[in-house]
Order: structure tokens, then C-alpha cells, then sequence
């Protein structure tokens, strides 16, 4: 089978090998805030759970997580080859509103969803105003008693 020779395609696609920025390496996610909670849903197809690591320290999130090719070991030609493969790393900066010993994460269809409770004392709240009814004043009648001699005890 004869293939047919496109100098063009041919460097396009050389060129888009070369230039392209494998979009799996960033493991694309959506960041949102959903009432109480920050919600980072991270794509990571392909991945194994048990490779999957999150830490935080110093107010930095770190997901890590290793995606292995399951013909890597084999002796094969490519023709294409899109899935890349590796280590893949994200890190997102966490402020002080964040309750950081409560955050959780779940894995489930290739999406990595972690759960970040504002805390507590960065929710909104109410503060009461406390008042006090205006003193009245209060009038006391005094009658006054004037002895005379006539009223002295004998």
C-alpha cells in the first residue's frame, strides 16, 4: 500500500508535536465556591487511584499523581501518540479563609474533586446590636410630716 506524500501536513504536524504543551501535564481543572465549600474537580483519566497524592503544607495544595501507558514496555511502532504519560503535579495557594484540616478529596471517573470548607471564622455571620430601653424617671411622692406639739406622745 502506496502512502501519499504531504510536505505540508507533514510539517504541520512535525511543528505541532514540537510546539504543543501536552494539555494532560497541567490536569485541567474547574475551581468554584459552593456555598461553605471550595470545590476543585481536577481531570486525571487514566490515572491510579493509588498513585494519587494530595499534602498541604505551608498553605500550599500539591495533587500528585502518575499515569502509566499501558504499552510503554512494549516494543512498538507509534503512529500517534497524544496520551502522554508521567508524573503529573498542581499546586493551588490556599488563603487563610480555608479550613485546612477538613479538606477531602474523592476520585471517581477520572475526575479528582476536592472538598475546601471555608472556615469557620471566615463565614459571613450576624452580629447583634444589643440596647438597653431608656431609663424612666421615677417620681416618688413624698409627703412631708411636720410634728406639732399637739401630735407628741405624752
Amino acid at each position: 500500500m502506496a502512502t501519499r506524500f504531504d510536505p505540508i501536513r507533514d510539517l504541520d504536524r512535525f511543528f505541532t508535536e514540537v510546539t504543543r504543551t501536552p494539555n494532560a501535564a497541567t490536569m485541567p481543572m474547574d475551581l468554584y465556591r459552593d456555598g461553605e465549600v471550595f470545590v476543585a474537580q481536577i481531570d486525571m483519566p487514566g490515572v491510579d487511584p493509588s498513585s494519587i497524592d494530595v499534602d498541604v503544607e505551608d498553605r500550599t495544595l500539591t495533587v500528585r499523581a502518575q499515569r502509566t501507558s499501558p504499552v510503554a514496555d512494549k516494543d512498538v511502532k507509534w503512529l500517534t501518540r497524544e496520551r502522554t504519560s508521567g508524573t503529573y503535579a498542581r499546586q493551588l495557594t490556599l488563603g487563610n479563609r480555608v479550613a485546612l484540616d477538613r479538606i477531602r478529596a474523592d476520585y471517581e471517573d477520572g475526575v479528582l474533586t476536592l472538598t475546601i470548607p471555608v472556615a469557620e471564622e471566615a463565614r459571613p455571620r450576624k452580629i447583634s446590636v444589643s440596647h438597653q430601653a431608656p431609663k424612666q424617671t421615677e417620681v416618688i411622692e413624698s409627703t412631708e410630716v411636720v410634728e406639732t406639739e399637739d401630735d407628741r406622745p405624752l
